[in-house]
């Protein structure tokens, strides 16, 4: 008779069998009860509704929600796929957000279908999916992203509702920049007699400075006998000129999040002290902090390590063979990665209080800190060697977080205009807030990014002559709260005056946060 670790084991290969076929939706007829059951006691298998399941890690906490943000999307697809076969399609704001790279898990998933029911659908932490019994636009006008059914990008802007261009100006300006002629647009246009939306359309056009695209519209239109009334749906003008061909949707999306998040930041933040003069005893004072800087920021990962554990793999001696235990040598080899690549952030502070720009010495130095951190691990075998050869090459999650990072492709164009955007930034309280927080945004790594993100903050407060500050373990929910507010509703300031509060406290003298015994 099979004991129940083989009866499991004979579960678990039905269902690697219908993930290797791309499955993330699981329906109750993909399984039988038997496999079914077994999966669901074990962990490996969470309903989503009755009938519909996703694969789950039996270690995840009961309140742990990134597998269901990690299957999301997919999920949607495979739902709505069994529904309506090829009858619906996203919303067109929803479209615009997916065209621009924008896959933040949204609260509610609005869906037209012919065949909707005009009710929402509840799903786990806290979303739903709506459908909305509605037409669906031409076949030209729909195309197919990553599995689902949306506006092409010239209908959804046609087709979202003047709120966007208020509300989510950054996702509506990359969607505009990405058009190339108003030719895709016009024919939308006429073929509905838009003539409202027209105004609209040509004066969001005129907002980025497409005067030529704005001026075809109108002209088209009034031609055609449409009257047009151009109008500015953007609360604000541009806040720069857009090039004739912006590189990609992700790229000017970034620089305006940048630019709208920057004016925000300095009134929460103390005033810059300037550069400090005495080069060695600030240096001395970022060794002094080694120790509760390495705890705290590998408690906030998730590492159990202690301040005897931190100084013992300091040495030069210490081997990681000498640690039995694999929890134990997980936690000895982030602690001693930690220490190798604080040494390196030292370097790069150095360079920094010497007069050296810091977003072009993070740019140039970020990589090393990157290897150091990780060299032990792939000293002792855990990784391969070609994990430190750079950015991720595949996507990566943010626990419990409804932001999806964007795509390795996306990685490779959004790092170099970090730290051009660095570079170029005057205000030292700027690149100190958005240094870190585009960076762990953008997430370039698989793992790492929290730490090195800390890290790029600590070099971009030398460059205002701020002192090293941590943030404390015990506040990790606050921190991870306020970075949530920044990446998913974009608010910027819960993320500002927390960093300002600690930097502020430094600044006073107050007592660093506490390395237990």
């Amino acid at each position: 008779m099979a004991t129940p670790q083989e009866k499991l084991a004979d579960s678990l290969e039905v269902l690697e069998a219908l993930q290797a076929k791309g499955v993330v939706a699981v329906r109750s007829s993909d399984l039988s009860r038997t496999h079914r059951e077994r999966l669901l006691k074990n962990g490996f298998l969470k309903e989503v509704m009755k009938g519909w399941y996703v694969p789950a890690r039996p270690e995840e906490r009961a309140s742990e929600s990134t597998a269901w943000y990690a299957s999301f999307w997919n999920f949607c697809a495979a739902y709505l796929e069994a529904r309506f076969a090829d009858q619906w399609c996203l919303s067109p704001e929803q479209s615009l957000f997916l065209h621009v790279g924008q896959r933040t898990v949204p609260k509610q998933l609005l869906v037209r279908a012919p065949k909707g029911r005009n009710n929402a659908t509840s799903l786990p932490y806290d979303t739903s999916l709506f459908e909305l019994r509605a037409g669906l636009p031409p076949d030209g006008s729909r195309e197919v992203v990553h599995g689902l059914r949306v506006y092409s990008l010239p209908a959804a802007i046609v087709h979202s509702g003047a709120l966007l261009f208020a509300e989510n100006a950054a996702e509506a300006r990359a969607a505009l920049a990405a058009v190339r002629d108003s030719s895709d647009v016009l024919a939308i246009l006429l073929e509905g007699g838009h003539s409202t939306i027209a105004g609209r359309v040509a004066g969001a056009f005129r907002n980025i400075g497409r005067d030529r695209i704005a001026d075809e519209i109108v002209s088209t239109m009034k031609g055609a006998g449409y009257p047009v009334r151009e109008t500015d749906p953007f609360a604000r003008p541009a806040p720069f000129t857009f090039a004739a061909r912006e590189p990609s949707p992700w790229v000017t999306r970034m620089r305006l999040m940048w630019h709208d998040m920057r004016e925000k930041i300095d009134p929460l933040f103390p005033a810059a002290p300037s550069t400090p003069r005495g080069i060695r005893q600030y240096m001395q004072r970022v060794e002094d902090m080694y120790v509760t800087d390495a705890y705290h920021s590998l408690s906030i990962e998730g590492y159990r390590v202690s301040a005897e554990l931190i100084e013992r793999v300091r040495a030069v001696s210490w081997n990681p063979d000498d640690i039995e235990q694999d929890r134990e040598q997980r936690d000895a080899l982030a602690a001693r990665g930690y220490y190798d690549a604080f040494q390196a952030v030292k370097k790069s502070v150095e360079k920094v209080l010497e007069g050296q720009n810091a977003g072009e010495v993070a740019g140039r130095d970020h990589g090393s800190w990157y290897r150091e951190l990780f060299s032990p691990s792939v000293t002792a075998g855990l990784i391969g060697a070609a994990d430190l050869a750079g950015y991720r090459t595949g996507p990566v999650l943010v626990r419990n977080s409804h932001h999806v990072p964007p795509s390795r492709e996306a990685v490779r164009d959004l790092m170099p205009l970090l730290f051009d955007l660095l570079a170029q930034e005057q205000q030292p309280s700027v690149r100190v807030v958005l240094g870190r927080f585009v960076f762990v945004y953008i997430h370039p790594y698989f793992d790492g990014n929290g730490r090195m993100g800390r890290f790029l903050m600590n070099v971009m407060l030398a460059s205002g002559g701020y002192p090293w500050t941590v943030i404390p373990a015990e506040r990790r929910s606050e921190y991870v709260k306020a970075l949530e507010a920044a990446s998913v509703d974009g608010k910027i300031e819960p993320f500002a005056r927390f960093l300002g509060g600690l930097v502020k406290d430094n600044l006073e003298g107050k007592p660093s946060p506490a390395v237990p015994d």
